[in-house]
């Protein structure tokens, strides 16, 4: 029973850190990287084994179907510029960096193993940024371009890293051998993530109970990644277009009965999975811990700080460059932006220097090495270092410093909101005009409501989200619920009648917004 206690000792661990990172509004993955750490120093704690080959599939999937799902191609092909230069430039010289300050600090290691380190540490994470973002309201485009970095910088510090990897297998790779394996892997990933998005939602749509639903969307979510492995694809970049395509039709394909229970399952098991990731890489810590002596470990430590130091000033200088770089271009009238904003102020490109921090993805890679990978305990020792460091130094600090610099989102997304809203509350008030019923009549009322502060609100109308007799069915509904409650305790009703209508009035509160 050791191990399942242990699994619940940690959960709940993790529940309770990220409600304090809420509560001093810092990124929940800080406290999970901190609580990895102190679980390698645990002489209790258990040692878990994960086979290599499954921690990219099993942590790195479903994360990153869940936030593909949610990413918009049109702020991607708005923001493809900066977007693509993070993901190619920014990625590619931070595993050269890294790969150089590693191979000084250990020359006898290998230098596709000093790549592999560079391609492991160099992709920013989504969720630690996504969590600070969430609390300030940046410019929109910036928080576009810091979503869509995230979203596709895997699959390019992957792509350098399955190459590291079998350069050290074959302990000889030309670019003869490269150059076939990178074009099939973009293209082949590009066209297996289109065929999936339009061939597997014709399946999920068969099923129309919620728990099998959930269980096929991340049954065929790891089937996609498994798939693309076995035809030598990027495994990444497969389930990102997969998701991104699957998702321009999921709104009209799945019912709301099945949409609401789904997202609120795939949310839980992305914090889940973080937990699980953090959790036992600290538990492999503490063999590597062990297995050195002093001076190692002090030379360790020593590596840890500057690469840690390589990969926040790499970031740092290639956004400085960029972004010089474009004003210059846009001054000699070589280039023309779209929106004059494309160019990031000197106080944005700080932002978006500052927010590389590191997480899943980078120990999910480290993780996958196999064991018999040249340097690997001092590839995995470094990568934890990288991402704990990151996280506390720039998660802790991200937020003090865009409200310093009082940065303002404009909410492009209200205007677009609100003016959606009256043409969608116009609609639905036509489809109902020539209904006699009384029950029309009263949503012909509420209908006209809405499209009377639409009008008089061109940034949002309703801010708050709620229809206007929305607080009025909260009211009502509370007090039926009260009552329900109160008949089960005084036995007038049993359990079957009692959750059938609770069931009724958790459906009415679902519609009544807020």
């Amino acid at each position: 029973m050791s191990t399942f206690e242990w699994i619940i000792a940690l959960l709940l661990g993790a529940v309770a850190l990220s409600a304090l990172a809420r509560r001093i509004k810092v990124p929940y993955p800080t406290f999970l990287a901190i609580g990895g750490a102190l679980i390698a120093f645990v002489p209790s704690s258990p040692s878990w084994a994960l086979e290599p080959d499954l921690a990219l599939a099993l942590f790195v999937a479903p994360v990153l179907l869940d936030a593909a799902f949610d990413t918009s191609l049109r702020d991607l092909r708005n923001n493809w510029v900066p977007v693509s230069t993070l993901v190619v430039a920014a990625v590619g010289l931070t595993t050269a960096g890294v790969a150089f300050v590693a191979h000084r600090l250990m020359p006898d290691m290998p230098w596709a193993a000093a790549v592999a380190l560079g391609a492991i540490v160099a992709p920013p994470d989504a969720a630690a940024a996504v969590a600070i973002l969430s609390q300030v309201k940046l410019p929109h485009r910036m928080v576009k371009v810091l979503e869509g970095e995230s979203l596709l910088n895997d699959a390019s510090a992957l792509l350098i890293y399955r190459i590291a990897v079998g350069a050290v297998a074959t302990e000889h790779l030309t670019w003869s051998q490269v150059a076939p394996t990178m074009a099939l892997a973009l293209v082949g990933s590009v066209v297996g993530g289109l065929l999936a998005g339009y061939i597997i939602p014709l399946l999920l749509e068969r099923v129309k109970e919620a728990p099998s639903a959930i269980i096929v969307q991340f049954a065929t979510t790891f089937m996609v990644w498994i798939a693309a492995e076995h035809l030598g694809l990027s495994g990444i970049l497969t389930i990102v277009v997969y998701a991104i395509t699957m998702a321009r039709t999921a709104g009209a394909r799945m019912p709301a009965r099945l949409r609401v229970p789904s997202y609120a399952v795939w949310e839980t098991m992305v914090f889940v999975l973080n937990v699980l990731a953090f959790m036992l890489i600290g538990m492999q810590m503490r063999p590597i811990w062990t297995r050195l002596d002093a001076d190692v470990r002090w030379e360790y430590c020593v590596a840890a700080g500057w690469i840690l130091l390589t990969v926040i000033l790499v970031r740092l200088a290639w956004v400085t460059f960029y972004r010089a770089t474009l004003r210059v271009l846009v001054a000699q009238g070589i280039y023309h932006p779209n929106d004059p904003r494309a160019v990031a102020s000197t106080k944005g490109g700080l932002i978006i220097s500052w927010c590389g921090m590191r997480g899943l993805v980078t120990l999910a890679t480290a993780f996958a090495l196999p064991e018999t990978f040249p340097y690997r305990d001092f590839i995995v020792f470094i990568a934890f270092a990288v991402v704990l460091g990151s996280l506390v130094i720039q998660g802790l600090t991200l937020r003090p410093l865009i409200l310093a610099f009082g940065l303002r989102d404009d909410d492009p997304v209200g205007t677009e909101v609100a003016r959606a809203r009256a043409v969608a509350y116009r609609a639905a008030l036509d489809a109902i005009e020539s209904d006699p019923s009384e029950e029309a009549e009263i949503l012909r009322l509420e209908y006209r409501a809405i499209l009377m502060q639409a009008g008089s609100d061109p940034h949002g109308g309703i801010a708050s989200g709620e229809l206007p007799a929305d607080p009025l069915r909260r009211r009502a509904i509370a007090a039926a619920r009260k009552s329900i409650f109160d008949l089960r305790a005084t036995e007038v009703i049993g359990d079957d009648a009692f959750h059938r209508l609770e069931e009724e009035l958790d459906r009415a509160e679902l519609s009544a917004g807020g």
